[in-house]
């Protein structure tokens, strides 16, 4: 989710991400101290729709269309193998990408009064943020260790929706995917 300015970390806000938890031995302490969105509760994650509706919108039914809208997908691998750069924020590039932006795509198509981060961007790319608000010198310093720290392997197999309570973001429910068998298994 982008940065900690008070009009995006507003009571009410909601997002739907994917939580990346083979990412954080990698890079929790660098998102603790240079990414606003992990001091405010957010776990390492790639985002699929933010802001989302507001939080008083998203009621019982709000949450059975997210699932069926969202369980229309299989689960799938990502690999972390590289870091790339927007202006100020360092992130790491999930590949393949085009699973990830088609359950972006699924949930804008559903609501379309929702589009990915306010309609500011014309491309949506799939990112782990590290850093935001950084100068090069510090993102050059995060990138060079995180070097050490790469590839990882993840397992998309849901997607949550988190609500900001006015102090945190928390966990209001997760929406799994349809499982699917992992290359190599039957």
């Amino acid at each position: 989710m982008p940065d900690a300015s008070p009009h995006r970390f507003q009571a009410g806000r909601t997002g739907l991400i994917v939580r990346i938890p083979e990412a954080e031995p990698a890079v929790s302490a660098w998102r603790e101290r240079f990414d606003p969105s992990a001091r405010a509760g957010v776990p390492a994650h790639v985002t699929v729709v933010f802001p989302f509706l507001d939080g008083s919108r998203v009621q019982r039914h709000v949450h059975r269309a997210l699932a069926e809208v969202l369980g229309g997908h299989h689960a799938f691998d990502v690999r972390f193998a590289r870091c790339e750069r927007f202006p100020g924020v360092l992130y790491l590039a999930p590949e393949p990408g085009a699973p990830l932006r088609r359950l972006t795509e699924a949930v804008v198509e559903r609501w379309p009064e929702a589009p990915p981060y306010g309609g500011a961007f014309t491309e949506v790319i799939p990112h782990l943020t590290v850093a935001d608000g950084q100068d090069d010198t510090v993102l050059t310093e995060i990138e060079t260790a995180l070097h050490t720290k790469l590839p990882f392997t993840a397992r998309v197999s849901s997607v949550d929706l988190m609500v900001h309570d006015g102090v945190k973001w928390q966990l209001q429910a997760t929406f799994d995917l349809l499982e699917s068998p992992r290359p190599g298994r039957e």
